[in-house]
């Protein structure tokens, strides 16, 4: 069994904006789909290459989210190894992409929420860049709403996302950093 975490914030105003990127990797992936609620999340479940792969986009805002992928890990008693989690991130120019597992939160609230709740970092991450502005404060930049040009670089990436969410669900993470984190974009 596999777990997939989007992260980001559920109200309608945080939709397009530089945090929820894990919201909208996971919406792009999934298509128009019906999302049912349970542990202070939303979540779907689909059987990919014969493995049932959870997907959940926590309901407790970017900096408790460790709570709903703490229950998901609980009840469905599922390895750390098998938890992918996409993310954003601010020391990545906008359109990189890096594939991490057993490192630091780097100052990501909602990642170090949930090395609190899982108490190891044993989890794969999937760190996409949205850059970083020194003139703006980090808190506010992270709830701005992307560009149109920076939605069309990420609208150019999302069939690399999606293909290494189906590699995520049968492979191994060292297969996976080594295929991915090399490619040039």
């Amino acid at each position: 069994m596999k777990l997939i975490v989007g992260l980001g914030n559920p109200d309608l105003k945080y939709q397009n904006t530089r945090h929820n990127i894990g919201f909208m990797v996971l919406d792009n992936y999934l298509g128009n789909i019906t999302w049912k609620n349970k542990f202070n999340a939303l979540y779907t479940t689909k059987d990919i290459y014969n493995e049932k792969v959870i997907f959940i986009k926590p309901l407790t805002y970017m900096n408790l989210s460790g709570n709903a992928v703490r229950e998901f890990v609980n009840f469905y008693k599922i390895n750390l190894e098998d938890i992918l989690i996409i993310q954003d991130d601010l020391d990545l120019p906008l359109g990189k992409y890096r594939i991490k597992t057993n490192s630091s939160s780097g100052g990501h609230n909602g990642i170090k929420s949930i090395i609190e709740n899982l108490g190891s970092n044993n989890f794969a991450r999937l760190k996409i860049g949205i850059s970083k502005n020194s003139h703006i404060p980090t808190k506010d930049y992270v709830l701005e709403s992307f560009k149109k040009e920076e939605l069309e670089i990420l609208n150019n990436l999302y069939s690399r996302f999606n293909a290494i969410l189906e590699d995520f669900i049968h492979e191994n993470i060292t297969t996976l950093m080594n295929k991915y984190n090399g490619l040039i974009l």
